[in-house]
């Protein structure tokens, strides 16, 4: 039995599912599991083949992950503006804590933010991480977080490290 191609499926393919099951076959017959950059560089030499089992309601299928580009830019290794909403450059962000309830106990504020750049928000992992490079904030992003439209433009509400937040 040939595996299917998550090529095939295109962007429905569910990369990032959480219970997608990635299993990686080395050149020596080696089999591991898991998903990180090793494993798409591995695939990449062509080193390695990664696979992809995606469990449905009654059976699963197995999928040849034949775009390694889309499973690139689906876990971050590539940049993905579409994905993402979020150009690579500095954002120009406007922010102010939130008018919400407050626990001056927690190590997390809520804060709005609106970018002014122009960018938008789709993938939190991914401007987490870049406002962590920008400006030292460390986003969480194992919570909810929300976006309401106004005037000024669109506002994500979002929780940081208080000792990280600066002006």
């Amino acid at each position: 039995m040939e595996p299917s191609s998550a090529a095939a499926v295109g962007k429905d393919f569910p990369y990032t599912a959480r219970t997608t099951c990635y299993i990686e076959v080395h050149a020596d017959g080696a089999v591991t599991h898991g998903s990180d950059h090793a494993a798409y560089e591995r695939a990449v030499a062509g080193v390695s083949r990664l696979f992809a089992v995606w469990p449905g309601e009654w059976s699963s299928r197995l999928f040849a992950v034949d775009d390694l580009d889309e499973y690139a830019k689906a876990h971050g290794i590539k940049h993905d503006e579409e994905r993402t909403g979020l150009k690579e450059h500095v954002h120009e962000v406007r922010w102010v804590e939130s008018g919400h309830e407050q626990n001056p106990r927690s190590p997390y504020v809520g804060i709005d933010v609106t970018l002014v750049c122009g960018c938008a928000i789709h993938d939190l992992s991914t401007f987490a991480a870049q406002m962590k490079e920008q400006r030292g904030w460390v986003v969480a992003t194992s919570g909810g977080w929300g976006s309401s439209s106004g005037p000024g433009g669109t506002a994500y509400s979002l929780r940081v490290r208080r000792k990280s937040l600066t002006r």
